[in-house]
């Protein structure tokens, strides 16, 4: 049962017996705190899952983790949370808390209950916005000028239950889903504290999420990539910061002897009062590569091209002939 835990590092807390349950990097932080401030009573995660040009097993960050710095620690990779003996073994660990973060799979109702006291989520938006697979990245595309994490129930639905607590953080102005997943990730620890201190004090809120102001972000795939040159620059612009540094967004450019060519864009800047046929390459061969949009152009910065290293858009149109307007 809980016990009083000392008061150094985090605030003062109750002492539980926690089962993890998460996949991607971000959340090794929460991980971290709970086998540092608790007591981590088992880790689940996703099956190890082929990776790379050699499709070779790779286990999840967090596996790795915690094999590196917790090997002790029983973990469990089950394909789906249904799969039978699932259930079992959570049973077994006697956990009073379970907490979840990016773990990407749907628990049924038999693991939200198997935790007296409370299954929690940690999400990566302030709730309502944002719910489902990618909200990091929907929030820096939206132009949303906050985010945070959400400490919440967990319901049936996705990410529908009533909110523990939430803290925000503002979105700076050159942010990427790679720089804000990791300020996200060192402010979850915090939170989860308060909210593990609230639970086992048995003062921890339910509050309504208001589904009128609900979005959702869906996993994304490689279609989700290609950056379609009718929409505004600005909006380019986020999208393309949205999806730094994985998978990265994808231009298709013509080619000057017909043809396109498929390069991975990294970076890229507004460029107003520049403009052209959605899509054209404007000329401006000195600064680098300048597309035209729907509203604006764009001068690319780090580019790649397919199976090439990354390089400034410049250097590329010294190699490589593109269909320029007006050229």
């Amino acid at each position: 049962m809980p016990s009083p835990d000392d008061d150094s590092g985090f605030s003062r807390a109750i002492r539980l017996r926690v089962l993890f349950a998460g996949t991607g990097d971000i959340g090794i932080p929460v991980l971290r705190f709970l086998a540092d401030r608790h007591f981590l009573a088992g880790v689940l995660t996703q099956p190890d899952k082929p990776a790379g040009r050699r499709r070779e097993l790779k286990p999840p960050a967090i596996k790795e983790e915690l094999i590196r710095s917790f090997p002790e620690v029983p973990l469990l990779q089950p394909t789906s949370p249904r799969d039978q003996g699932v259930l079992e073994w959570i049973l077994g660990l006697r956990p009073d808390v379970m907490v979840t973060m990016a773990y990407g799979r749907i628990l049924p109702p038999a693991i939200l209950a198997a935790a007296p006291l409370a299954c929690i989520n940690v999400h990566a938006s302030l709730l309502p916005l944002h719910r489902g697979a990618s909200p990091i990245q929907a929030a820096i595309a939206a132009g949303d000028r906050e985010t945070g994490v959400t400490i919440m129930h967990m319901a049936e639905g996705l990410d529908t239950g009533d909110m523990i607590l939430r803290k925000a953080v503002t979105i700076r102005r050159r942010e990427t889903s790679g720089s804000l997943s990791e300020r996200l990730a060192g402010i979850s620890p915090g939170a989860l504290s308060e909210a593990l201190a609230l639970l086992g004090t048995g003062k921890a809120p339910r509050i309504p999420q208001d589904h009128a102001f609900a979005s959702h972000s869906g996993k994304i795939v490689r279609a989700d990539t290609f950056l379609d040159w009718t929409l505004p620059s600005r909006v380019l612009e986020r999208r393309i910061r949205s999806l730094q540094p994985r998978p990265g967004a994808v231009a298709i450019l013509p080619l000057a002897g017909g043809g396109f060519t498929e390069i991975k864009v990294h970076s890229a800047i507004v460029v107003s009062g520049r403009s052209g046929p959605p899509g054209s390459v404007l000329p401006d061969r000195r600064k680098g590569i300048l597309v035209a949009c729907g509203e604006g152009s764009l001068l690319l910065g780090s580019i790649q091209p397919e199976g090439g290293a990354i390089m400034h858009s410049s250097a590329f149109l010294r190699g490589k002939r593109l269909a320029v307007a007006g050229a």
